[in-house]
């Protein structure tokens, strides 16, 4: 019910009275007084005046369940959500959810995690109470072959929902995505990506869409302190991160309903083309049986990044190399 309370108090911009969260919710007053003093004891500040009722003044930046499903505008993604003040991965957390039958769309949330996962076995740095480190839990009906676009579609999504959020405050410059992973900000990488599946051999049990994206951190550890950044770098103010999670689950949701519909990327290839940080510029790939150098040309409804080498369009699968630019990671 808390997260009921906290919505309905986001949604009205004067009081709302005692009597209606009572009517509303079938609680007595008291447990609607109990209510408020937990959400102010976390850190909410709200105005409460006799014969008035409740006022939300500000809002903490935390992504508990309760605020992260008072901000939702989703249907199922992330409607079940379980958040974790501390843990190891939350992929690794989605897995043992969906072990344990857990629905899809639902959403692992953590504060801080200790053994972040990366892309080819690399680690994802982590800083409590700055940034989103979050995973969510599908269980499609399709082929397991197509399964890895999925992390594309995550990429083009959670591009969507911070670059709204960028022009929002005023900041006209794009996000942009390094295939197949990562989005990046003037250069500068912002949200990596990783997807994990447990499939049979016709058939996905279900798959863990991991993502963290760096929200309010201002300092990186020296390793990637020249390549990383935030978006509170990008805009100058420190964002909720609540807010930045329920607006990803919103596009989110639909591009992956996009998706089931083909089971392929062709709905979605001419926005993630647009977004592509190495379009039109040469690239390198590391293929194990020996890297070369292309011009990007976009990608196709696999997933796959064309790059067009000796004038021959060759068709890179992100599970076996590294793409960079020639100069650097972009």
């Amino acid at each position: 019910m808390k997260n009921q309370v906290l919505k309905l108090l986001r949604q009205e911009e004067g009081f709302v009275s005692g009597q209606e969260l009572c009517e509303r919710f079938q609680v007595s007053r008291t447990a609607v007084w109990k209510m408020i003093h937990q959400l102010k004891e976390e850190g909410y500040e709200i105005e409460a005046v006799k014969n008035r009722g409740y006022h939300l003044v500000s809002v903490p930046d935390l992504v508990t369940e309760p605020e992260i499903l008072s901000c939702l505008h989703t249907r199922f993604m992330g409607q079940n959500c379980v958040y974790f003040a501390e843990t190891d991965s939350t992929n690794t957390q989605i897995r043992r959810l969906a072990e344990e039958g857990a629905p899809d769309g639902t959403l692992a949330v953590a504060d801080f995690q200790t053994a972040g996962k990366g892309r080819r076995g690399r680690g994802w740095t982590s800083r409590a109470g700055e940034d989103i480190f979050m995973s969510l839990l599908l269980r499609p009906q399709m082929n397991p072959a197509n399964a890895s676009m999925l992390t594309l579609v995550m990429g083009l999504s959670a591009a969507r929902a911070c670059q709204e959020i960028l022009l929002e405050k005023g900041c006209q410059e794009q996000i942009q995505i390094k295939w197949p992973n990562d989005l990046v900000w003037q250069g500068k990488k912002l949200c990596g990506i990783l997807t994990e599946m447990s499939a049979e051999v016709e058939a996905i049990q279900y798959l863990a869409v991991g993502i963290g994206i760096n929200v309010n951190g201002q300092k990186f550890p020296p390793e990637i302190a020249e390549k990383a950044t935030s978006l509170c770098m990008a805009l100058g103010q420190p964002l909720r991160r609540a807010q930045v999670i329920a607006r990803v689950l919103y596009y989110f949701e639909q591009d992956y309903e996009t998706f089931l519909q083909t089971e392929d990327l062709s709905g979605l290839v001419k926005d993630y083309t647009e977004r592509l940080v190495n379009l039109k510029r040469q690239v390198q790939v590391m293929d194990p049986k020996g890297a070369y150098t292309g011009i990007a040309r976009g990608i196709n409804s696999r997933g796959e990044l064309l790059v067009e080498q000796e004038g021959k369009m060759r068709q890179v699968y992100a599970g076996e190399v590294s793409v960079r630019g020639v100069y650097g990671y972009v």
